[in-house]
């Protein structure tokens, strides 16, 4: 019994670390990466600080995709992020993946 429990926790892993290189890779591919770092400042805000700010809040998937595709200013200083060639659904999978950092 203790094999399958383990076997299955590390199969949810391996899934789920899947799915964030996977949401990783999109922000790379997409240049994301060229203003924002995971967990440092950069142009924009480090993603971990971004995940914490939004964390709990109603909405703020939908919001924050949002600003992904038409960009946004002021919420993080003076430099604005310009709008991004996205679809809505890489947008979803890109917040997703932001707000899942810890």
């Amino acid at each position: 019994m203790k094999l399958i429990t383990v076997s299955l926790l590390a199969a949810a892993g391996i899934l789920s670390a899947g799915v964030a290189q996977a949401d990783e890779a999109l922000a790379k591919k997409k240049n994301c990466m060229s203003c924002h770092q995971i967990d440092k400042k950069a142009v924009g805000p480090a993603y971990k600080e971004v995940a914490k700010k939004y964390a709990g809040q109603a909405g703020a998937d939908k919001m924050l995709a949002e600003k992904v595709i038409k960009g946004g200013k002021g919420t993080w200083g003076a430099i604005p992020m310009p709008p991004n060639k996205v679809t809505p659904e890489e947008a979803d999978a890109l917040v997703k993946w932001v707000l899942s950092l810890k």
